[in-house]
């Protein structure tokens, strides 16, 4: 890790125009290029379910979600978990492919899975916060082969899969060693719909630490994000999937700091029940950590999954563009979990 902190943002210097009689005119684009370059995050067009429509599109909303882990990315990886910028962006290009669309663990959650109908919701997580996931170059543009560029590029290629994701951070965000950073990079990401969340305070196994200094490494974690303009804080990542005793990862307080999540995220090793799912644990979803199919991951990881899902489509979530309404089988309505004003639209 570098010694310095890379670039939040850097005003762009444009050269003088010249003058006099051979001078060509000068011309403002009238919204900057930077801007124009960055895909949107707005809602599918608004539709409502019915039965027929359902069937179609042979939706099933208590399917399963893969809720995607990575970590470092690296041109050389070191680690079982890291991974090249080529084997993210070949992931996340398949997922376009086949139809997913990215919603953020938070959305997840709420139930808010606003995609077009017959689109795969996946969530795409990324632990630590590491400089390799975002940072800006010196035009104020996401960094070459960071996360969130590789994102926007799959994003601008496959307009379908919306350009955003979940950074559960530690107590230094991205690399960054300076407050004002760390503000600018967070205020960044959540103005343009990635969540940012928490992670711990330094990253310790909770189940190895007194139930009272886990609480208060999530409540460090906590305060931090609210200290970074985060307002809305909803979900948590487990450090290695370790969970500490009783309830203490989903509530609590420490020193004047209180949490309380609405889902709790695990370190793997399959697909997450729907939201929708009577039966889904949030204070232990599940995710599948992004790698290929050596080893342990012969089973576990991204890639076996994915093809899993490929050669069961009735099991993954199809959605039927509808956020009003959760369409399924009839012959599962029996573990739907309604909330609030959404209603049920069996066929």
């Amino acid at each position: 890790m570098s010694g310095q902190d890379p670039p939040v943002s850097h005003p762009v210097t444009k050269p003088r125009p010249k003058t006099g009689p051979t001078a060509a005119p000068a011309t403002t684009p009238a919204v900057p290029p930077q801007v124009q370059a960055l895909p949107s995050v707005g809602p599918p067009e608004p539709v409502t379910a019915t039965p027929e429509s359902a069937r179609r599109v042979k939706a099933n909303e208590l399917g399963l979600v893969p809720v995607i882990m990575y970590h470092r990315i690296i041109a050389k990886r070191y680690a079982s978990i890291d991974r090249t910028p080529a084997a993210i962006r070949a992931e996340l290009v398949r997922l376009a492919k086949e139809g997913y669309v990215p919603v953020t663990a938070r959305e997840f959650v709420r139930g808010e899975i606003n995609i077009p109908a017959g689109a795969h919701p996946v969530v795409l997580t990324f632990d630590d916060g590491h400089e390799s996931h975002f940072a800006l170059d010196e035009r104020g543009m996401p960094a070459k082969d960071t996360a969130v560029a590789i994102i926007y590029d799959v994003a601008k290629k496959y307009p379908d899969f919306r350009p955003v994701a979940t950074f559960w951070i530690n107590s230094r965000p991205f690399g960054l060693k300076d407050r004002k950073r760390q503000e600018q990079a967070v205020r960044w990401l959540v103005e343009r719909g990635f969540e940012v969340g928490n992670h711990t305070w330094s990253h310790p196994d909770l189940r190895a630490i007194p139930p009272k200094r886990a609480r208060e490494q999530i409540a460090r974690g906590e305060r931090q994000l609210h200290q970074l303009g985060v307002t809305d804080s909803e979900t948590f990542a487990l450090p290695f999937g370790s969970r500490p005793r009783g309830k203490t990862s989903k509530t609590g307080k420490w020193n004047g700091t209180r949490y309380d999540y609405k889902g709790v995220f695990l370190a793997g090793a399959e697909p997450s029940l729907s939201p929708h799912h009577k039966k889904l644990d949030r204070g232990a979803i599940q995710r599948i950590q992004s790698n290929g199919k050596r080893g342990e991951c012969r089973r576990w990881c991204s890639r076996y999954w994915l093809d899993w899902l490929a050669k069961h489509p009735d099991q993954r979530y199809t959605a039927d563009g509808d956020p009003a309404r959760i369409s399924i089988p009839r012959k599962l309505q029996g573990n739907i979990a309604v909330k609030g004003s959404q209603q049920v639209n069996a066929y």
